[in-house]
């Protein structure tokens, strides 16, 4: 059966950790990355700074080989990566042993990510690796995905449903906004940046469920 697991990382034991030495108070945000071996999507964002370089934020690390700006939209930023594959982290874990990336989100405490596996044993392997090749990881959720969940709730990370249903019931998504990121940050006892993150992560699963179901049924 289908299984999700989170687990965390700390912030200096991933390669774009070295942002947080400079930008302390950013989130960083991989896009979702579905691995092959040797191959892994190589865009992330950074959120929660205005600065005027920020490719020069990434102090050198020998788990990537350059990082450039793609786009910038006021305090978010759209790199690209491209990563060492011959340095052992978790990306090269993930490719190697070609689970999915779920979601993977990193403050300067922590990195947690999400992945899927087809079964427990998915997990269990990519598990063993990071245990072979040294890698920190410390698992903080396990759970089957059970056929009574709807390709929806499947989608939602317990975090992103967490989000989704707080800001619903707090007048976020009313014209005009009755409750802030920053006050949802405050309830949740986590960053507006990492809020909004939730909540983009969660309402792009719904639509892509939904509109996989449209085209579907048509």
């Amino acid at each position: 059966m289908a299984t999700e697991a989170t687990f965390t990382v700390p912030s200096d034991q991933f390669p774009l950790g070295t942002v947080f030495n400079q930008l302390p108070d950013v989130t960083v945000e991989l896009e979702r990355i579905i691995p092959a071996r040797d191959v892994v999507i190589p865009y992330f964002w950074v959120r929660g700074t205005e600065v005027d370089d920020i490719e020069s934020a990434f102090t050198e690390h020998p788990g990537t080989k350059e990082i450039r700006l793609v786009d910038s939209v006021e305090d978010e930023y759209l790199l690209r990566v491209e990563w060492a594959m011959d340095y052992d982290d978790v990306l090269t874990v993930l490719a190697e042993t070609e689970v999915p990336l779920i979601e993977a989100t990193g403050t300067n405490h922590q990195w947690t990510f999400e992945i899927r596996g087809d079964d427990r044993s998915d997990i269990a392997e990519f598990q063993q690796r990071c245990r072979e090749l040294d890698i920190p990881t410390t698992l903080t959720e396990l759970h089957a995905l059970t056929p009574v969940e709807t390709g929806t709730e499947a989608a939602l990370t317990d975090t992103q449903q967490e989000a989704l249903v707080l800001a619903y019931e707090r007048g976020y998504f009313e014209s005009p906004r009755e409750a802030t990121l920053e006050v949802l940050g405050e309830e949740l006892g986590i960053s507006q940046q990492a809020v909004g993150s939730r909540i983009r992560g969660g309402i792009n699963h719904i639509l892509g469920s939904t509109l996989s179901a449209v085209e579907y049924r048509s």
